[in-house]
């Protein structure tokens, strides 16, 4: 999204007089212009943000006022707050500068508002007892806005080819991420909106991802920008360790920092599994393998998908 905004130019500063009983005139006493208002980008959890402002004109902090009587300020303009989703890029292409957005809540000043004019109670001196100069407000800055999104999920859902990502996502979100019986039906991310949190069902992964295989890189460098991993294993491997060591393994060798990332390991499409022995068997196998609490979850069972949600919202907000 690229707009054009300017800041708010200062107030003016005024010529004012001190009117007291029985001497009209006591003196200098025009306040000073207030501050104009800045442009500021703030960064929320709402990856449409962007869309509120397809009919905006104009992007303009409110300038200053002017200076009173009584060597009273005149009152700062309002800022004007442009919303943008975390990961965002903001460039102002005037001067260069750059700011990347990626907590909730974060600020940045990117055009500041205009100083305000002094009053003339600042030039008053030993030689100049009734000074009747003033200065006008300063502009505010001005300047052409580039905004990009570099998406920043909060859970990538990530795993061999029809391990039930796509599902997943379509159960928990809005999302309508295309479902198939074949391998690679995904082939770009899908996003959902995850009460406030982004989710990312990430295309599917196989050995050699690393080296440049299957989807390869750009798999990968979609869970760069993943803060949680959610690795699904289906329930119908029949070497569940296996396939979570694949899938470990590649993001080691595409680069050590995204092993290091925070993950919940789910064994998933628990439905393919009948025989309740054999479903803890492979549940006990895999907590062993990755040193973590395993969860059961089947989008055919509503208990199961209403468990691992209440656990993924846990797990999202304390992180």
């Amino acid at each position: 999204m690229k707009i054009t905004a300017s800041a708010g130019r200062g107030g003016d500063g005024v010529v004012r007089w001190l009117h007291a009983k029985g001497k009209e005139f006591g003196g200098p006493s025009g306040g000073d212009g207030g501050m104009g208002g800045d442009v500021v980008f703030e960064g929320i959890r709402d990856i449409a943000a962007l869309a509120r402002y397809r009919y905006t004109k104009e992007f303009k902090a409110e300038d200053g006022a002017p200076g009173e009587g009584n060597n009273k300020h005149g009152k700062a303009g309002s800022d004007m707050v442009v919303y943008v989703p975390v990961g965002s890029v903001v460039t102002n292409t005037t001067t260069g500068e750059q700011f990347e957005i990626l907590e909730h809540g974060e600020q940045h000043v990117v055009l500041k508002g205009g100083a305000g004019g002094l009053g003339n109670q600042n030039f008053k001196s030993s030689v100049n007892q009734n000074p009747q100069q003033a200065t006008k407000g300063k502009k505010g800055q001005a300047g052409d806005i580039d905004i990009e999104l570099k998406l920043i999920a909060d859970a990538g859902l990530i795993g061999f080819p029809n391990a039930g990502k796509s599902s997943l996502l379509n159960e928990l979100t809005r999302a309508k991420s295309k479902i198939g019986a074949y391998a690679f039906t995904t082939l770009d991310p899908n996003l959902g909106n995850f009460y406030g949190y982004i989710l990312a069902d990430i295309p599917g992964l196989i050995e050699g991802a690393s080296a440049g295989k299957g989807l390869g890189h750009k798999f990968l460098k979609h869970v760069e920008r993943t803060k949680l991993l959610v690795h699904l294993v289906s329930a119908d491997q029949d070497d569940v360790s296996a396939a979570y060591n694949t899938i470990r393994g590649e993001l080691s060798a595409f680069e050590d920092g995204l092993a290091q990332k925070q993950e919940m390991v789910v064994l998933s499409r628990a439905d393919l599994v009948t025989d309740p022995k054999e479903l803890n068997r492979k549940m006990t196998e895999l907590q062993k393998v990755s040193g973590a609490p395993v969860l059961a979850l089947s989008v055919l069972d509503s208990e199961s998908v209403k468990s691992f949600s209440d656990h993924l919202s846990k797990t999202l907000e304390a992180s």
